[in-house]
């Protein structure tokens, strides 16, 4: 039997005047060359290392695994960042999470961040969460609460898929994947040119993408030190590196969707969706008269949420696409109470 949705509505302690057509320009963030692997970004929590074979080369995984601070309670949560982000972006969760008596797990995964990036990597959902339950077998973890965030939900519900019973429960923090693009309008972009857009990729196009679609037009101090990490890969001496993966990562989300594959999906399944997203991914090469039909990650998870067997949404009214970089407290708070 489908469970009925519980569709919740929470405030939250921020506004915003700015509309999507009328977005002041933010600041320009410093940008200092890290590495195409962030060897010179640090991150909250020590790092540690998966090295295992796949696709014929040995691939280098970072990952944090931060045990609980409080009273343990036996779970571990899994933490699975989006395509601008890294695992350090979790920093204030994990912390939440630890303080809560969770074990916590953060992957960077292969092509991005402090990991790998192979030259010639064939990039696939079904591939990274290979990678990822091998890091799970390696650190000795067995079932886990998976929290994807946009990109990484994607991986979160392709994981659930691949392996079902590795999986207690499911919460996707604004979700790609839940619409096919494609299928809606968005023409299909290959690699060349994808890797010509990547091209031109730098703090200010950074910076401006994210006040857009992520911060409804308000920027703060602190979405700077991510920026600086995300344009610090590109302006190093081996940003083709990360130009090249980026591309293949873009082909990897525009033509994998699980969209047609939710309703097997038998874990527990919350969305947390910010409300003031208007992420559609690649929607802006579309042709004008057809971009209203590609749903932003708000509008797609509305009719998502009736395709999985048991699952809820709630809704963030004041939060873009990344609700826990822009309200930490608020989020952190929402999700230990969802895992309760």
């Amino acid at each position: 039997m489908r469970a009925i949705p519980a569709l919740l509505l929470l405030a939250a302690p921020w506004t915003s005047a700015a509309t999507a057509r009328d977005v002041p320009a933010a600041p320009a963030t410093p940008v200092t060359p890290l590495g195409a692997n962030l060897e010179k970004f640090d991150y909250p929590f020590p790092v540690r290392w998966f090295e295992t074979p796949s696709q014929g080369a040995t691939v280098r995984m970072a990952y944090l695994d931060i045990p609980a601070a409080g009273q343990p309670n036996g779970r571990t949560v899994v933490l699975l960042h989006g395509k601008n982000f890294c695992a350090a972006t979790w920093q204030d969760t994990i912390g939440a999470l630890s303080k809560a008596g969770y074990r916590v797990i953060a992957p960077d995964q292969i092509g991005f961040c402090k990991s790998s990036k192979p030259a010639g990597y064939q990039y696939s959902f079904r591939a990274l969460g290979a990678l990822t339950a091998g890091l799970l077998d390696k650190a000795g973890v067995g079932k886990v609460t998976l929290v994807g965030h946009s990109t990484g939900g994607i991986l979160a519900a392709r994981f659930a898929l691949s392996y079902p019973d590795r999986v207690d429960r499911i919460v996707l923090v604004n979700p790609l994947g839940l619409n096919d693009t494609l299928a809606q309008g968005v023409p299909y972009t290959d690699l060349g040119a994808l890797r010509q857009e990547e091209a031109k990729t730098d703090a200010a196009s950074i910076k401006a993408y994210q006040l857009r679609n992520y911060y409804h037009g308000t920027w703060r101090p602190a979405y700077d030190r991510w920026v600086a990490m995300l344009a610090g890969q590109y302006a190093s001496p081996d940003g083709d590196t990360v130009r090249d993966a980026q591309a293949r990562l873009s082909d990897m989300i525009e033509t994998q969707p699980v969209a047609a594959e939710l309703d097997r999906i038998t874990a527990p399944v919350t969305l947390i969706i910010g409300q003031r997203d208007l992420t559609a991914f690649r929607a802006n090469t579309a042709p004008a008269a057809m971009r209203d039909r590609v749903m932003t990650v708000p509008r797609a998870a509305e009719g998502a949420v009736e395709r999985f067997p048991h699952a809820r949404l709630i809704r963030i009214p004041d939060a873009g696409h990344a609700p826990q970089v822009e309200d930490p407290a608020g989020f952190n708070a929402t999700l230990l109470a969802e895992l309760r």
